[in-house]
């Protein structure tokens, strides 16, 4: 059990159990009292409830219509779940949620959002045209034991999107995307139009950068020469509506069980599978660490919220000419932020959107908006300036109890071990099934280059071993790490086994593979087996 103790004035010290209770303490006791107070909730976000700290990491998939992501599910699960579709047409016309449960089954909307140990219940205020249209599906599957994974309804494009969906579609996403833990926005190498609809989400996502990872799927169904062309374009389209100064990361790959159309790029499909594997199997160890980061972003929104109310409220007049004022307000609302910014020291990029700031104001009442209560604002300062740096603490004493926290089954288990792991039998893995030493097999040319440096003793010094390396025009840190590995006896000279074994791993460097940390078994030379370091 970990905790930590919080001095607030007099007040007795807080115990946390876990860093769960303590955001949720946090929460509870600090920053509701200040979104309470200026209405955050009918600006922002829905409050936060407990099942929104308990929930495992949740991965949201957004796509146009038939772009794989349900047949994505279906990949990474290794099993059917229930209410799946797949087709070439909109299939899934419904949000649905794909998480663990002892008994198979769906459970309707309606009955969802009144559970409290779902994460749901604030999805009540779209109404039961969404409600009609969401369904959690729930079986027993080892990858849902770590994660959930969220199957939404294909983007429409062209006439499609001009049929209304009911429900503010790219508001439900929104809600979506504050809460989960990873996006992934998935385009077909096919179909790279972004229509109004997809543009429209991708910019309700606008900051949430930082979990979206974009996949362009069924890319074995093209050649090299049209990959590259479809990636450019992927890359053009995405920075027209991404404004951010990085390039977003997308995977390239063909994520289902069926063989490859056009198998000539594998490798880098293969590649390209396993970071994007690594990097959902990293989401239930930084769970902790990403439920802190929303706090503390929402914490920073609530205080500028705050100051943007009371400052409304204080330019209202006290009898007459309120509506007038209040629109002059609206319409100067750029300036007020700006005042504000200079006068709490605030970043442009904690202020909300001003467009959508300025419509919900329209129908408000600012002469009913709550003066500046300093209390407030300064427990939400003395919650983000000390009691989330001692969380902090706890978030990494949890991380390293359980180091080995990651995504299991399905998908994620076919490529750990075996021949059919990633890069097995490659670089430096080369020959590890082979009875004999794989450095053999190029060892009579490498003997020619080494009786040329006139071997002593049979071995040849550093010195004479470095003007022979530096041929290879690999920087001196990675020659320096071949001579460590290379030296298996420490004797500060290789033998003419040793110095194979050295032109060996150069050759492994400058194929483009990574060299070991410690020597593998199989590369060791057969005269030194017994003596490599241990």
């Amino acid at each position: 059990m970990f905790s930590w103790s919080n001095r607030n004035g007099k007040k007795d010290p807080e115990l946390f159990q876990n860093v769960s209770d303590g955001l949720k303490r946090l929460y509870r006791n600090k920053l509701f009292p200040l979104e309470d107070t200026y209405r955050f909730h009918d600006f922002h976000s829905p409050a936060l409830e407990d099942a929104d700290f308990d929930n495992k990491p949740m991965v949201l998939l957004v796509g146009q219509y038939s772009t794989g992501k349900t047949t994505f599910i279906r990949h990474l699960m290794e099993q059917d779940f229930p209410g799946m579709r797949i087709g070439p047409e909109p299939t899934t016309d419904s949000f649905i949620a794909v998480m663990h449960g002892e008994q198979e089954g769906v459970i309707p909307g309606n009955a969802l959002v009144v559970d409290p140990k779902k994460p749901f219940r604030k999805l009540n205020a779209f109404g039961n045209a969404f409600l009609n249209r969401f369904v959690c599906a729930q079986l027993k599957n080892p990858v849902l034991e770590s994660i959930s994974i969220i199957d939404t309804p294909g983007i429409l494009s062209g006439e499609k999107q001009r049929i209304s969906r009911g429900y503010d579609f790219a508001a439900v996403l929104e809600w979506f995307a504050e809460r989960v833990d990873r996006i992934i926005l998935l385009f077909d190498a096919h179909k790279l139009d972004i229509s109004d609809e997809f543009s429209e989400v991708i910019k309700a996502l606008k900051n949430h950068e930082d979990k979206m990872r974009v996949v362009l799927n069924k890319a074995d169904q093209i050649s090299t020469q049209q990959l590259m062309r479809v990636y450019g374009a992927l890359m053009w389209s995405l920075g027209k509506i991404i404004n951010t100064p990085e390039v977003v990361r997308v995977y390239i790959g063909s994520f289902w069980a069926q063989p490859l159309l056009v198998p000539d790029n594998r490798k880098l499909f293969e590649a390209e599978e396993q970071d994007l594997f690594r990097d959902i199997q990293s989401l239930p160890r930084n769970a902790a660490l990403r439920k802190l980061n929303d706090l503390i972003k929402r914490a920073r929104l609530a205080k500028v919220h705050a100051y943007i109310i009371t400052s409304l409220k204080k330019e209202m007049p006290s009898v007459f000419g309120k509506d007038n004022k209040k629109k002059e307000l609206i319409s100067n609302l750029g300036a007020i932020y700006e005042k504000i910014e200079k006068e709490h020291n605030i970043s442009p990029g904690d202020f909300p959107n001003l467009k959508k700031m300025q419509e919900l104001l329209a129908g408000q009442d600012f002469s009913k908006f709550p003066a500046l209560k300093t209390k407030l604002l300064e427990s939400v300062e003395d919650m983000l300036a000390n009691d989330i740096a001692r969380l902090m603490t706890l978030v990494r004493q949890e991380e390293a109890s359980m180091p080995n926290q990651v995504v299991k089954g399905g998908a994620f288990d076919g490529t750990m071990n075996g021949p059919f792991g990633h890069g097995y039998g490659e670089g430096a893995g080369e020959g590890i099934d082979e009875l004999e030493w794989v450095v053999g097999r190029d060892k009579p040319s490498y003997d020619e280059i080494f009786y040329t440096l006139s071997p002593v003793n049979g071995k040849v010094s550093g010195a004479a071993a470095k003007k022979e390396m530096l041929k290879s025009k690999l920087p001196n840190t990675v020659l320096g790490k071949i001579w460590t590995l290379a030296d298996v006896d420490k004797d500060g000279y290789l033998d003419d086994e040793e110095f194979a074994l050295a032109n060996h791993l150069i050759k492994v460097k400058l194929e483009g593979y990574e060299l070991p940390a410690k020597l593998p078994t199989h590369l060791v030379p057969p005269s030194k087996r017994g003596q490599e370091q241990q």
